[in-house]
């Protein structure tokens, strides 16, 4: 046998490998590419921040062009996709919606690069995006934290969202959670958009498979075992599956407008469903609550395939969404 060849550990295919010596194959990132003075197709600037060194947390912030101090703009706080262990706020996949949303928007949006799993297991990434959001909302603060000038001169915190797709959907619903629950230096979340949302959870719903076998062997369900391997709860954990028995009420999401984006083809398709009818009937007391379903899409496409028209139509409805 060959000394060279790594021993695998798991891995949930066609997205991810891990071996025994603890390294990592992510098989479907994104190129990582630089930011730019000002993109070519929006005009928009974007440079990278550190958030904070310890925990290291970094970010890549957007600015469109013509921007001034007066009057400010609406500002974007986004989490990406990728299962909670690839993909990364640096991607080209990434810049390329990044870019776009915030020229749609004509806001400034700043997309969070937290840390990964299995190297940093869940739930890191939670704690990691929390502290990013904390550490942008201390920007508002008179006399306080002052780091990074376009969100202290050009933003508008009244009109501060959140949103995310896949994983980072999770992420978002989780924040918002957090953010209802202890509050966020004395702001406030406007609004925020959660797309294709990954929630799971034991039992089937919908068009789920049924078997349970079948259903163990799905990434759905291997991704979130090798993600948070001390999930309480497991599966049903409640920030994996939002409407279990006995988590947190969803009446207590801080924000007061919520936008939910499904895709007909989706595999999680039923759980954002589930979602936003569970939101409803939670005693919310939101301004506005909207579910919109793409027919005849996939999971994440306005991302995958971000050239059809399609996912202009999407960016396009987030972007009109960030009033």
């Amino acid at each position: 046998m060959d000394s060279n060849v790594k021993e695998l550990a798991t891995e949930v295919l066609p997205y991810i490998r891990v071996y025994k010596d603890g390294s990592v194959d992510r098989l479907v990132d994104s190129p990582i590419v630089p930011p730019s003075n000002e993109d070519p197709e929006t005009g928009v600037s974007s440079k990278d921040i550190v958030v904070s060194k310890s925990p290291p947390i970094s970010a890549r912030i957007y600015l469109p062009k013509h921007v001034e101090q007066s009057p400010k703009v609406p500002l974007l706080v986004y989490f990406h996709g990728g299962g909670f262990c690839f993909e990364s706020a640096f991607s080209f996949v990434e810049t390329k919606y990044m870019n776009r949303l915030a020229k749609q928007a004509n806001a400034v949006v700043i997309s969070i690069e937290y840390r990964l799993a299995p190297e940093h297991p869940l739930p890191i990434g939670y704690e990691d995006c929390w502290t990013g959001l904390q550490w942008v909302a201390s920007h508002s603060i008179d006399g306080g934290l002052k780091d990074e000038p376009w969100l202290s001169t050009c933003v508008d915190f009244d009109r501060l969202y959140v949103g995310g797709d896949s994983a980072g959907a999770n992420l978002a619903h989780n924040i918002l959670l957090r953010a209802g629950a202890e509050g966020l230096n004395g702001v406030k979340i406007k609004g925020a958009f959660l797309t294709h949302p990954y929630f799971w959870g034991s039992k089937p719903i919908g068009s789920e498979i049924k078997n349970n076998e079948e259903r163990e062997k799905l990434a759905t369900y291997m991704i979130w075992h090798l993600v948070y391997p001390e999930a309480p709860g497991g599966i049903d954990n409640p920030m994996l599956n939002p409407v279990v028995e006995g988590g947190p009420s969803l009446a207590g999401l801080g924000c007061s407008r919520l936008l939910i984006t499904v895709a007909e083809k989706d595999f999680v398709r039923d759980r954002g469903v589930s979602y936003y009818h569970a939101v409803k009937k939670s005693g919310w007391k939101g301004e506005l609550m909207e579910l919109v379903e793409i027919e005849g899409e996939d999971h994440a496409f306005h991302i995958l395939a971000h050239e059809s028209e399609t996912s202009m139509k999407l960016i396009q409805k987030l972007a009109f969404f960030i009033v």
